[in-house]
């Protein structure tokens, strides 16, 4: 009989897709282990009527999967690189970062027009305050909705509550097989993602030595650098609660290339740069450019939308 492992996974659909392609990779690698997945509902899946903003972001879509590692009842976790809070509870670490999928936004509109044709004060939902931020920051008369929920639910809102557009992850469109719907892919000019957007992580027990072999062998070298100077311009940023920051780290050439966004809650005030270095200094490069901002103005606008929400960290 193999020997099982136990991966967990929130239940969404789209959670479930992801930790399927997991189990895929893993299947084909390492085919002497049986694989059976576990679905665990975490906070923020329970807690649908109020803003992510509203009810903090550490860990909403992580901790519950964490304290099933850490009792052992699970042997991996999956989750979307974007939910990871980048500090993590002793004991874990991030086993493995699979290949990036497309990591940026894209915009679906009910009437099939672009963002800069949508017309003046048009109605865009979206739960992000990052989104938010940088949509009003390119175009001001634009008026932003909350919107939760999964992405089946997100898009039948567009419809159901007369929205003009919403705007989601591309990634998990293109996972759920639903492309079609993406009336425009939103160019970083105008939407940096968020840190870890578009990148699957696996996370294990640091002291289980096979099972972070076994995930090793799934793990993208290019993904998970681009993804570690990401989260380390976000710890170096980050306070207790959600605000407007954006990043994308990808290669140039045989070099890392780093940009960063801070922006005000109306989108008025907004800083953004860049950074490149080499592929050894991943980390560096997230603090480096992090601490560019903060002396152009960053410090300002994210103390200013942290007080806004009621944060005091």
């Amino acid at each position: 009989m193999k020997h099982e492992i136990v991966v967990g996974t929130r239940k969404s659909e789209l959670a479930m897709r992801q930790a399927d392609g997991v189990v895929n990779l893993l299947s084909n690698m390492v085919p002497e282990y049986s694989y059976r997945i576990e679905g665990i509902s975490t906070h923020g899946d329970n807690v649908l009527d109020v803003a992510l903003s509203k009810i903090g972001d550490k860990g909403l879509f992580t901790k519950e999967l964490e304290a099933a590692l850490l009792r052992g009842e699970i042997d991996l976790a999956v989750h979307s690189m974007k939910d990871m809070p980048t500090g993590l509870p002793d004991g874990l670490v991030i086993g493995a970062v699979c290949r990036r999928e497309f990591p940026g936004d894209v915009l679906i509109s009910r009437e099939g027009k672009s963002l800069e044709a949508l017309p003046p004060g048009a109605v865009i939902g979206t739960s992000s305050l990052r989104r938010r931020a940088q949509l009003l920051h390119y175009r001001g008369d634009f008026k932003v909705a909350n919107l939760r929920g999964n992405i089946g639910t997100r898009l039948r809102k567009l419809e159901e509550e007369n929205l003009d557009a919403v705007i989601l992850a591309g990634a998990g469109l293109h996972r759920m097989g639903w492309e079609h719907r993406i009336t425009q892919v939103l160019p970083h000019s105008i939407c940096l993602p968020a840190v870890g957007q578009g990148a699957i992580g696996v996370e294990v027990r640091a002291g289980d030595i096979k099972v972070r072999r076994l995930v090793n062998k799934i793990d993208h070298y290019e993904s998970h650098l681009a993804v570690t100077a990401e989260r380390s311009f976000l710890k170096r940023l980050e306070g207790g609660c959600q605000v407007p920051i954006g990043a994308f780290c990808c290669f140039d050439g045989e070099r890392l290339q780093l940009e960063g966004v801070v922006a005000g809650l109306d989108g008025k005030q907004l800083v953004r740069s860049s950074i490149s270095g080499d592929t050894g200094e991943a980390a560096g490069i997230g603090i480096k450019l992090a601490e560019d901002l903060l002396r152009s103005g960053a410090r300002e606008i994210l103390e200013k939308a942290r007080q806004e929400h009621g944060c005091n960290e």
